[in-house]
């Protein structure tokens, strides 16, 4: 077994604290991978403190990571050792079902396996990127080529994909007008690949001290949803809304801003259900939809969509150590605009 530094979560009430555990040794499927960053994403937060029921305990909390292939497996085709790699938000799936043969792990009918807060198929909990290094099926880690800049790719592994995945989905680009609701970790994702495709791209937020960071991130206009007039002067306007906001929020208001036909992608994940008058629909023959993160081929499409571009995401960069103070910033909001954990501090 390999001994694995890491900070977990051992409740939901106490800070998260070091930890050491047992990682397998590499099957001949899998890849050892050193883990140089782990993005912090909200669903962290929400995990780590039970928000959506079902935590495990003690948990490593992580799912955005980069890192170093140092060990590969006998069967091993698709690694080797040294290249630069990246896992996501799971690490396994049936492989067998409609979703999995389709490229869509994310929805696996009978048995994905989450990179943490989850369980292998053998029972054995996993474990996530908060941590020095991790084991996963050759099949379940991605190429990244874009190696100027590892720690700003980390959060590519979560809030790009599950910005870029929709917008693909529905075919979103140049001739549509987009708007973005929330300019948080996953929002200046949106709007970065949302302008990539050709979109027409408003952020729509309740900070109007995001606006200067709205147009130096691509967005052709910013609307400040505090002030009630603002819905009424964009009543109709959007062909599309990725709503990425994980606060509850008044969904009715944001679908009035949408044309006929139009569809609001819901992303974020809020821990409260939320009120939809059906008039709000009816009238304009609107959607609302939801969207999770992305299959391997597609997550390895948008890896490569980015380095082709320069794309990553902005980043604050801190130790493991400070991962507490991280998140009580994350909650206020109090990042531009994803802290990215160096797991070399764990060393």
């Amino acid at each position: 077994m390999l001994e694995t530094k890491a900070f977990a979560a051992f409740d939901p009430k106490q800070p998260l604290s070091a930890y050491t555990f047992a990682r397998r040794e590499p099957r001949p499927n899998d890849v050892l991978i050193s883990i140089a960053y782990c993005g912090v994403c909200h669903s962290d937060i929400h995990q780590a403190r039970n928000e959506w029921g079902g935590a495990k305990y003690p948990m490593v909390p992580g799912h955005e990571i980069v890192g170093r292939v140092v060990r590969v497996g006998a069967a091993v085709t698709k690694h080797k050792v040294g290249d630069t790699v990246g896992i996501g938000c799971f690490v396994d799936a049936c492989n067998e079902c409609d979703a999995c043969k389709r490229g869509l792990q994310q929805y696996c009918e009978r048995s994905i396996v989450w990179t943490y807060n989850g369980a292998e198929k053998d029972g054995t909990p996993t474990q996530g990127g908060y941590s020095t290094q991790i084991v996963a099926h050759e099949d379940y880690v991605l190429r990244v080529r874009n190696e100027g800049a590892l720690d700003a790719v980390a959060p590519l592994l979560c809030a790009g994909i599950t910005t870029y995945s929709p917008l693909k989905h529905w075919k979103v680009g140049k001739g549509h007008k987009l708007g973005v609701v929330g300019l948080g970790g996953l929002g200046h994702m949106a709007v970065k690949l949302g302008v990539a495709l050709g979109a027409d791209v408003t952020v729509l937020s309740t900070s109007e001290s995001k606006r200067a960071d709205a147009t130096k991130l691509g967005a052709h206009d910013f609307l400040a949803t505090r002030d009630d007039k603002a819905f009424k002067r964009a009543s109709g306007r959007f062909d599309f809304l990725l709503d990425t906001v994980s606060a509850p929020h008044d969904l009715a208001a944001y679908a009035g801003l949408l044309r006929t036909d139009g569809v609001m992608i819901l992303v974020g994940a809020p821990d409260k259900p939320a009120a939809l008058p059906a008039f709000s629909l009816i009238t304009r023959r609107r959607s609302i939809v939801g969207s999770l993160i992305g299959g391997i081929p597609e997550t390895q499409e948008m890896l490569d969509f980015c380095a082709d571009r320069a794309i990553t995401a902005d980043v604050e960069v801190v130790p493991v150590q400070a991962v507490n103070e991280a998140y009580e910033r994350m909650l206020r909001s109090d990042v531009r605009y994803r802290f990215v954990l160096d797991c070399s501090s764990l060393r």
